[in-house]
């Protein structure tokens, strides 16, 4: 994408696992004045140049851009896996002055109620259709990789099941179709199905997966709803491995799985933990394309 760099400006990088960090280096390179509050356990080197590392909310610039990660919060706090300090949205958010933007990613009800009673401008940068494809695709790529890490034979052995045909479906199925996987999709809706088909897919009823499940090496969930319970669960071989990748609840019945020692991983944020300097340029991308628009 042609993603215009704004005139060098102030960012606050809020919380956030490394896809925050690799962001304010990104930012930096970029030639704008970077300040970090809630990620002092990550690691420092010569890429955090320029980054201005402050203790308290309060010491953050006026005026200034405030990032908060993908998802924004965890519960009441800023989700600051790489702190030790417990941020409180609230006192975060007294700190700004009226007319701050604040970028986050798939913020809550409450969060945005909160920005609104303090005259804050809130920008969703999860919402955008830029963020979500190039995300779902990174998602898609750390997937493959995390099923070839764990499984016992070749991909281009396997026979894979996706649960789901969004765009992390959509994606997903084509980069295991191109590792030579033999891959089945499931959707709801009929258009979906149609698609898993043009896609090269062998296409199932969601509602059918029950079934069907014992045929598979590995299987892939994208739905963030129960769609593996405990029947599907029991029809599976031992040895067949579950990614799910569904954003909480997830989509596998957990305690379930644990009772009958299903082979379960539960993957979230992939992009943050698999390639977390792509991750923190789609977000710093999408953020520009933020700004380029007027902030909204």
């Amino acid at each position: 994408m042609n993603i215009i760099t704004p005139e060098p400006r102030s960012f606050a990088v809020v919380g956030g696992d490394l896809r925050q960090v690799c962001l304010a280096r990104l930012l930096a390179r970029d030639r704008h004045r970077v300040y970090t509050y809630g990620s002092e356990r990550r690691e420092h080197g010569a890429e955090d140049a320029g980054i201005h590392e402050v203790g308290a909310a309060s010491e953050l610039p006026r005026g200034c851009v405030v990032i908060l990660p993908l998802p924004a919060e965890d519960g009441k706090y800023v989700t600051s896996p790489l702190s030790s300090r417990h941020i409180l949205t609230e006192e975060l958010l007294d700190t700004l002055e009226q007319g701050t933007l604040v970028c986050a990613g798939r913020a809550s009800k409450a969060l945005r109620a909160a920005c609104e009673r303090r005259g804050l401008t809130l920008a969703d940068y999860f919402e955008r259709e830029e963020l979500t494809v190039m995300n779902a695709l990174a998602t898609a790529e750390a997937a493959a990789a995390l099923a070839a890490e764990n499984l016992p034979i070749m991909l281009r052995e396997a026979r894979a099941l996706v649960v789901g045909f969004g765009r992390i479906g959509k994606l997903l199925t084509l980069e295991l179709k191109g590792l030579g996987c033999r891959v089945s999709a499931s959707a709801r809706r009929y258009e979906d199905l149609a698609w898993a088909e043009a896609f090269g897919a062998h296409a199932v009823r969601t509602s059918a997966i029950d079934g069907i499940v014992q045929d598979y090496d590995v299987i892939f969930n994208t739905v963030p709803a129960q769609v593996l319970g405990r029947n599907a669960l029991e029809r599976m071989r031992g040895e067949t491995l579950v990614i799910d990748l569904a954003s909480k609840p997830g989509g596998v019945d957990w305690a379930a799985a644990k009772e009958l020692g299903t082979n379960v991983i539960w993957a979230l944020s992939l992009p943050g933990k698999a390639s977390p300097v792509t991750a923190g340029r789609i977000i710093r991308d999408s953020i520009y394309n933020i700004l380029g628009d007027g902030g909204v």
